[in-house]
């Protein structure tokens, strides 16, 4: 399948959730360290609405997975985890976010901030020459300078990365139009609301370098979400995975909670 990646045989007991939306193939390396131990599943999302990622990820799961099975979820992925679990509560066994956005708008306003904080006078011009063209409707192919904006994105982000040469295939239509449908699903409080859905175990896992304020995750869903757990990794941006002194200690826990 185009929008499947196996990694081991199955049975498939976890799959990987990448983020963006449209960054596809961010949670390889993790499915390739997770798939010493066991068999993972990395869905790529190729749909343009929530819904239609949902029932994408619906169909690969009941068609290739372990039901039920366990979540991973990063970033955007962990929204999708998230929602997936409220809509199909059965099908999932544990939830695991990571870096994940914050769940109420209150928590929002200094997320830019704390990522332009960080960044050189120089850097700055570029971020904004290059958010004026995603605007710029002439400009038909974004898909470059996405790419190039989230890895600029991806410095201010991170505490101490580890080069990677993991491949991140960025499509900016699907994150135009998925993003946009998100953020009025946080706005309008449905999105933080379906964590009475959800019947499995959610744990979240988070960097406090990360600029998605930790508080916007632990605080909405420790009131609701039933059984919900909160670790906060030190010396650790958005991609745990990929820092230097948190990977050790996320793979760990991560492996713990597969067990």
């Amino acid at each position: 399948m185009k929008n499947l990646r196996r990694y081991g045989k199955a049975p498939y007991t976890v799959a990987v959730i990448h983020g963006g939306p449209g960054a596809r193939g961010d949670m390889a390396p993790v499915a390739k360290e997770l798939c010493k131990t066991c068999s993972v599943l990395e869905p790529l999302q190729t749909s343009t609405s929530i819904n239609e990622q949902v029932q994408e990820l619906y169909q690969i799961l009941n068609k290739h997975g372990e039901l039920p099975i366990t979540l991973i979820g990063h970033s955007w992925g962990a929204w999708l985890g998230f929602i997936f679990a409220a809509k199909y509560p059965f099908f999932v066994k544990k939830l695991i976010i990571i870096g994940s956005g914050p769940f109420e708008e209150k928590y929002v306003s200094n997320i830019m901030k704390t990522r332009l904080s960080r960044v050189s006078k120089k850097e700055r011009i570029k971020l904004d020459t290059m958010m004026e063209e995603m605007n710029n409707p002439c400009i038909k192919d974004k898909n470059l300078i996405f790419t190039k904006f989230g890895e600029l994105m991806s410095k201010t982000d991170s505490f101490k990365p580890i080069l990677s040469n993991n491949k991140v295939e960025v499509q900016y239509d699907i994150f135009k139009d998925v993003w946009k449908e998100a953020e009025e699903l946080r706005r309008s409080g449905k999105l933080l609301e379906l964590g009475k859905k959800i019947r499995c175990p959610v744990v979240a896992i988070h960097g406090n370098y990360d600029p998605h304020p930790f508080i916007g995750i632990e605080k909405p869903l420790s009131q609701q979400v039933k059984d919900f757990q909160f670790i906060l990794l030190k010396k650790c941006g958005h991609y745990p995975w990929l820092e230097h002194y948190a990977k050790d200690k996320f793979y760990k826990i991560i492996k713990k909670e597969l067990t």
